[in-house]
């Protein structure tokens, strides 16, 4: 794994009437680890997430400080010059895949449409770059799959889709923003070692976004622990489980139940829970 970072961020958000909903936040992601960001609803972790992606002024809210990607500081930039970076450099994964992917247009035409965005290439080139994608998100790639409508998809078949056009363009930063919250225990599991296997063998970093902390436990090689809009401890997953140093991170951890998919970090949540 590389030590240069992928992602640096020193930032500062707010809304209208809620100006510190980050608090001169500082994180740093480098290329093909994926980092957990774990904290309780209303912390600030999808404000971050729409930060990083310059979209904050969608929802009337703003950001101070840096945003540096592969070396680049995004924060300056006007909405023409991120416009090209978003899917090719940065992608977002949401929680929601029925109201993210187009209900009117077949699954074919979607990832057609995210692939032209970006490259103008031979037709032939463009299906050979979807089948790939499309298997390594474990999906079919015939005909009659492409020819679906989203409504004919399971939940966890129409997040794999959102996953593959995030991953499309192989960008190097993918952010999952609450990916599994939608899904069954079986499908979230899968869907966890997807994002796993996509970051090892596409050497991409992953800021994996939940209020879980055991689906964040499965995946992460670090955990950052947000507190109102605060990153208040960051560092290896075992170490934090075992060790948590801060009063918050130690009430998240005594809470937690075990779950089947994160049977590997059974002994580091028992040990947390005698500890705290």
């Amino acid at each position: 794994m590389e030590t240069e970072p992928l992602l640096q961020l020193r930032l500062s958000a707010g809304y209208p009437g809620r100006p510190d909903v980050l608090r001169s936040l500082s994180l740093d992601l480098v290329r093909g680890e994926v980092l957990g960001l774990v904290g309780q609803s209303g912390c600030g972790k999808s404000t971050l997430a729409l930060a990083i992606l310059k979209l904050l002024h969608l929802k009337r809210g703003r950001a101070q400080g840096s945003i540096v990607l592969n070396g680049r500081d995004l924060q300056p930039l006007k909405e023409r010059a991120m416009r090209p970076l978003r899917g090719k450099e940065v992608a977002l994964v949401l929680q929601s895949p029925m109201s993210s992917l187009n209900p009117a247009l077949r699954i074919g035409t979607q990832l057609e449409e995210a692939w032209k965005v970006h490259r103008c290439t031979p037709r032939e080139e463009m299906q050979r770059a979807l089948r790939e994608t499309l298997e390594s998100v474990s999906l079919p790639a015939d005909v009659s799959f492409l020819r679906r409508y989203p409504a004919e998809l399971s939940v966890g078949q129409a997040q794999r889709v959102l996953i593959g056009m995030a991953v499309l363009h192989r960008p190097p930063l993918l952010i999952a923003d609450e990916p599994t919250s939608a899904l069954d225990i079986i499908t979230q599991s899968e869907v966890l070692q997807l994002f796993a296997a996509l970051s090892r063998t596409l050497g991409m970093g992953i800021l994996y976004i939940s209020h879980d902390l055991l689906s964040v436990a499965a995946i992460s090689q670090r955990v950052a622990v947000m507190d109102r809009g605060e990153i208040v401890e960051c560092r290896g997953t075992a170490d934090l489980f075992a060790n948590p140093a801060h009063p918050y991170t130690q009430k998240l951890i005594a809470s937690l139940p075990i779950s089947p998919y994160s049977a590997s970090q059974a002994p580091a949540i028992a040990c947390a829970r005698r500890a705290s």
